[in-house]
């Protein structure tokens, strides 16, 4: 990889997040397109469910941000819930205008709503039950068209680089050292600006609705800069992953239960009502952990959602790829129960930023899953992530045009240098070391935790770390190795976090604190190494 010179603008990530902030910068910006696997090979290319905004006229804009405050247990920064449902009709027509195709009803024409756990009112707009590769499908053309746009797939960042900023005395972020994951080589790219929109941190966990790149590599990138992360213990677990030994990492989305799929035992009983007052539609932390008890009560590797009391052609009408993706393992969704487990799906926390998406480093932002906005609190509401990414990269967006010109040029960087490491034989040991990391998260850093196993979890990713470390330091870099110092960086983060928190509030549950504490707070980790902090220039 030859970078021509200077960028405007590097994009860490290309999904809906990063695709939106690249649209939406001045076309005279020379833009940098980071992306890991193929631009179709993210996260937001698998979202079925939808995006959530204000668009029937009986909803408001006030039931959604009531709804979104409920939803977060406490936790949600109001200002945040409100910048963003008052901001999501535009992004959507936005949407709309760029040539995204949200499914209409048959009868008038009109967009079709549905509804998911915590909405109080049909208000997802979706295309079947493939929103996102609609909207990311879009998003990818209107790129690959745009002259201003530079993309770099199977490219991956390993760290951030910064600099003193002597107007401000603060620290500040020119670029990225960037690998080329077929050849192996290390650039450097510099630019005014850089964006982190490389996703959340799912791959922490043994079990995931998300793809391989989900490994937390923006918020592990931020942090070792200096930057503050919060509310890292809010794990979202998708309760209904496809339970198959060769379906990996499939979702079965929400929205079936939005229309009447029922949650049942292996011997065909219903179970939610006797956990929630909302049955299947109570809001994920709840039946998801209903699903984990049941599980556990009963030794059961998984139970069922049905949805086969609907007639065949509105199942198939309304849900083709779950339908299509299930037969191909033998499950006719329309005769047959589907067996699922749940699966760590979304991280509710990540970097610290303000409602433009800037970060503690300078020229540094965060949009989409690697952020921690305060719109979710302590629990993701369905099909809010989509919206958030899209309000937040506008934000960005917006205010990058306007700085742009008064950003100085970055300083001169030396080139990577991997004159004293050597090539590897060795990858067992990141494989061992990545199947350990993600076992002990599931099992002492999951559904349910107690002080105990997540003191036990503490101890292994201490160890963990120094092992990694010495390795990262003697060998060359790969993909491999770069995902598994990411995740482990992040998974002890996720775990400093949850000791923190001495109380059980939405997505973490602790045995030990089964209860609400008084007053709900988020739990912010400071660097040693804090952006924020003035630094000692030498201007000699």
């Amino acid at each position: 990889m030859k970078p021509i010179d200077l960028y405007d603008v590097l994009i860490i990530g290309s999904g809906a997040a990063g695709l939106t902030v690249a649209l939406q910068l001045d076309s005279s910006l020379r833009v940098a397109l980071i992306s890991k696997a193929t631009l179709q090979g993210g996260a937001s290319w698998l979202a079925q469910g939808g995006i959530a905004a204000v668009i029937d006229k009986d909803d408001s804009a006030e039931a959604h941000i009531a709804d979104t405050l409920a939803a977060g247990a406490g936790l949600c920064h109001e200002d945040a819930v409100r910048f963003v449902v008052e901001n999501g009709p535009g992004a959507v027509h936005w949407l709309i205008e760029s040539g995204v195709d949200f499914t209409r009803d048959e009868e008038d024409a009109n967009y079709h709503l549905t509804q998911e756990g915590g909405h109080s009112h049909r208000r997802i707009l979706h295309t079947a039950d493939a929103t996102g590769k609609e909207i990311t499908g879009t998003l990818v053309e209107r790129a690959l068209a745009a002259d201003n746009i530079q993309i770099f797939e199977h490219h991956c960042a390993v760290d951030l680089v910064t600099q003193a900023d002597k107007s401000s005395r603060k620290i500040r972020c020119t670029g990225a050292y960037i690998l080329d994951i077929n050849s192996g080589d290390v650039e450097l790219l510099q630019a005014k600006s850089t964006v982190l929109a490389s996703g959340g941190a799912s791959k922490t966990y043994l079990y995931t609705s998300n793809p391989d790149g989900a490994s937390g590599d923006g918020i592990a990138m931020a942090w070792r800069r200096g930057c503050r992360v919060g509310n890292l213990e809010f794990n979202q677990f998708h309760p209904t992953c496809l339970y198959h030994p060769k379906a990996k990492s499939f979702l079965i989305t929400e929205a079936l239960r939005g229309e009447g799929a029922i949650l049942k035992l292996p011997d065909g009983t219903p179970f939610m009502q006797n956990f929630h007052g909302d049955a299947e539609l109570a809001p994920r932390d709840v039946v998801a952990r209903a699903i984990d008890h049941e599980m556990k009560r009963l030794g059961s590797d998984c139970l069922y959602l049905d949805i086969s009391h609907k007639p065949a052609e509105f199942i198939i009408e309304h849900f083709p790829t779950v339908y299509q993706r299930c037969l191909d393992f033998g499950i006719d969704i329309t005769t047959t129960a589907i067996p699922i487990v749940p699966a760590a799906h979304y991280t509710c926390g990540g970097i610290v930023v303000n409602t433009k998406g800037q970060t503690d480093l300078r020229n540094l932002y965060a949009i989409g899953e690697s952020a921690f906005t305060g719109l979710h609190g302590a629990n993701r509401m369905a099909s809010n992530s989509l919206l958030e990414c899209l309000v937040y990269a506008q934000a960005a967006a917006s205010e990058i045009n306007q700085l742009n010109n008064q950003i100085p040029q970055p300083d001169f960087v030396r080139p990577w240098d991997e004159s004293r490491v050597e090539y590897s034989d060795e990858n067992v040991v990141i494989s061992h070391n990545w199947d350990e990391l993600r076992r002990f998260m599931w099992d002492y850093v999951g559904i349910v935790r107690t002080d105990k196993r997540l003191q036990r979890a503490q101890h292994r990713i201490n160890l963990l770390q120094k092992e990694i470390q010495e390795y990262y330091s003697n060998y060359r870099v790969g993909r491999d190795l770069l995902e598994l110092r990411n995740l482990a960086t992040v998974a002890e983060l996720i775990i400093s976090c949850a000791l923190q928190r001495k109380e059980s509030r939405g997505l973490h549950y602790t045995l030990d604190y089964p209860k609400l504490a008084p007053i709900a707070k988020d739990t912010i980790l400071v660097p040693i190494n804090f952006a924020g902090q003035d630094v000692i220039i030498n201007l000699d």
